[in-house]
């Protein structure tokens, strides 16, 4: 195999590794407090709860999750847990819902992935 086939290939198993590793579900947004992570933080910031069976024992704490929603895309910091919320649900605070959808909508499919 050629410099540049290896090259391609490489670009390409990239690529599909960026998809594979990507999640949807639904989005919804919470008053922000004290939360699982350890951390105080407040509704205008851009914070995230990471649902439960992701959530695990707090590994992902202080990770950056990038969010595609209907109406735009935003980066959240995860700092708790959202026990109600599926696999591959997030549960943002009203600065972070703000960006990817109407706040009236409550609930909006998303599309997001580790930043």
């Amino acid at each position: 195999m050629s410099a540049s086939s290896l090259g391609i290939t490489l670009v390409v198993f990239l690529a599909m590794l960026a998809t594979a590793l990507a999640f949807s579900g639904d989005a919804t947004y919470f008053n922000v407090g004290l939360g699982a992570c350890g951390h105080h933080n407040n509704n205008n910031q851009l914070v995230a709860a990471l649902n439960k069976p992701q959530y695990g024992g707090g590994g992902d704490c202080g990770k950056r999750a990038h969010i595609k929603g209907p109406k735009g895309e935003v980066t959240v910091t995860i700092v708790d847990e959202c026990p109600g919320c599926a696999y591959g649900s997030l549960d943002l605070s009203p600065a972070a819902f703000s960006h990817i959808a109407e706040l009236r909508q409550g609930r909006v499919h998303i599309e997001w992935q580790w930043a």
